[in-house]
């Protein structure tokens, strides 16, 4: 099995305010689904009310993150299964109830963890 991440920036959801119940209505059936095929690993929403930091090697602490990921917000679910395709499938079923293309990408396999 193999462990892909599925994600979105929070500026992709564009939709009227007065759709949020039905948009987050159907992102939770589309994670119940993914829940009861076996495949869900852990998922949620990056908190926008508190800021990033970064940890240094010695310990410090530093405000912001990394330059490069300033736009990281938005949710993802990690799920664990034995193809691409299967990824594939479930973005596509999270893209449709969120409303907005997700980025699939793969977790290199580390087999002490």
């Amino acid at each position: 099995m193999t462990r892909y991440i599925i994600s979105f920036p929070s500026e992709a959801m564009v939709f009227p305010e007065e759709d949020l119940p039905e948009v987050a209505r159907a992102a939770h059936a589309a994670l119940d689904e993914i829940k009861a095929a076996g495949a869900y690993v852990f998922g949620g929403g990056l908190n926008e009310d508190v800021a990033p930091v970064r940890v240094t090697a010695d310990g410090a602490v530093k405000d912001g993150p990394y330059p490069q990921t300033e736009g990281l917000w938005g949710g993802f679910t990690i799920v664990d299964v034995a193809t691409r395709d299967e990824a594939l499938m479930w973005a596509a079923k999270i893209a449709d109830a969120c409303r907005c293309d997700q980025e699939v990408r793969e977790f290199q396999y580390d087999p002490e963890s």
